[in-house]
């Protein structure tokens, strides 16, 4: 990789508060419409809460598909045209969902900016494509958690405006959504400026443009598959808040639009501090292996919290050891991405949002249909989903604790 001479600085480090802010901007649209989507979805399917919630796990899991089939496309293809392009096109896309989502006259025109939306959205593999770019391997945990701060701060914000403007109708948090992101489209073409020079660029291959050819590019890695397994007993957990959060405190508590969006802001907050804070210190103190250890443990712990909290006060008291996880996936990003060579991180950074996308396609929509099955029954445990996620962080970190990975 082109890189300065030693001890100058990095120009291209410029760019990365500017992708932070983008991922910032592209969290707060998404953030905006949480609090509303079960009441859009309640009113187009003229459905009560808990038969209208699996319609909510269908539209994410068309969405996963489409990221699950495109990620390692729109992954490679930065690796071959640059960074810029494929943000701008994601930025796009989802701009376009909104709008739909927005206008929407039935339930149909929401499956149609779902799927729109997962064939482009590629912005978080391609701002972590970035860090990979810039930052030295061994540092690179600390930007991939910064990333992830930005994101959540994202969803500090967005929840409470969706929650406040909910109230003014199902759809003005949806435009509202649009208009943040159309922001985001023209900041980044603006400002950004490519990360990737031409010559660390390859040519892209419809071989390697997939879930299976991804997975394959991964397993040079030692213990690939095994720490493959553990992401994905952590996107369990990871998939489930914010495919149920809504749902389960509407039918615990009794909670309204405004109610979910202060709760999301509040995990917002922890998930900032840790991403933000405490990645860069726990893998500086303890190591990588360590951080994504506890992260997955602490997260466990939370999430039993979460599924059995009888008030609110006891929901919000699991929220520190919950926003935990938010340790695990920098860690294990920064642990795979310094066995990846310069010219193949897009590609990294597109395998791992396509196997998160794959357990997107079965996370939201089992969780909803288990919240449904669980709430309906005598008596009712909304909390269900929580409690299965719990385990699969447990069993996640049983897996990770018997690994020899770099850095243990």
């Amino acid at each position: 990789m082109n890189t300065p001479a030693e001890g100058a600085p990095d120009p291209r480090r410029r760019m990365l508060p500017i992708v932070a802010m983008a991922l910032f901007i592209d969290s707060l649209g998404i953030g905006i419409i949480i609090p509303v989507a079960p009441k859009l979805i309640m009113e187009l399917s003229g459905l009560p809460l808990a038969e209208a919630a699996p319609i909510a796990g269908w539209l994410t899991l068309s969405y996963a598909v489409m990221q699950f089939l495109f990620s390692p496309v729109l992954g490679n293809l930065s690796d071959r045209y640059g960074r810029k392009p494929i943000l701008l096109a994601s930025l796009a896309a989802l701009a376009v969902d909104y709008v739909l989502m927005g206008f929407a006259p039935t339930l149909a025109w929401l499956f149609v900016g779902r799927i729109i939306a997962g064939i482009a959205g590629a912005t978080f593999a391609t701002a972590n494509a970035v860090v990979a770019d810039i930052i030295p391997a061994e540092r690179r945990a600390k930007y991939f958690g910064l990333n992830g701060a930005a994101w959540g701060m994202g969803f500090v914000i967005g929840p409470v405006v969706g929650g406040l403007l909910g109230q003014y109708g199902s759809r003005v948090p949806f435009f509202a959504a649009a208009a943040f992101t159309a922001l985001n489209f023209l900041i980044a073409l603006a400002v950004l400026r490519e990360t990737l020079p031409p010559a660390d660029r390859r040519d892209f291959s419809a071989r390697r443009a997939n879930a299976l050819g991804a997975l394959r590019a991964m397993r040079r890695i030692p213990g690939a598959l095994a720490i493959l397994f553990v992401l994905f007993m952590y996107q369990i957990g990871h998939d489930t808040l914010p495919s149920t959060w809504s749902w389960m405190t509407m039918a615990k508590f009794g909670w309204q639009e405004r109610d979910i969006g202060l709760s999301l802001a509040v995990l917002g907050v922890g998930t900032a501090v840790v991403q933000g804070g405490l990645v860069g210190l726990f893998t500086k103190r303890i190591g990588e292996y360590r951080s994504a250890l506890l992260g997955l443990a602490g997260g466990a712990v939370g999430f039993v919290g979460y599924a059995t909290a009888a008030t609110p006060a006891l929901l919000f008291a699991s929220v520190p050891l919950a926003c935990l996880i938010g340790l695990t996936m920098p860690s294990i990003r920064a642990i795979l991405s310094r066995a990846t060579p310069a010219n193949a991180q897009g590609e990294l950074q597109g395998a791992i949002a396509g196997i998160v996308s794959f357990t997107a396609v079965i996370i939201p929509f089992t969780m909803t249909h288990l919240f449904s099955w669980a709430t309906e029954h005598d008596p009712p445990y909304p909390g269900a989903p929580f409690l299965a996620a719990a385990v699969s962080l447990a069993l996640g970190a049983a897996v990770l604790s018997r690994l020899k990975v770099p850095g243990r």
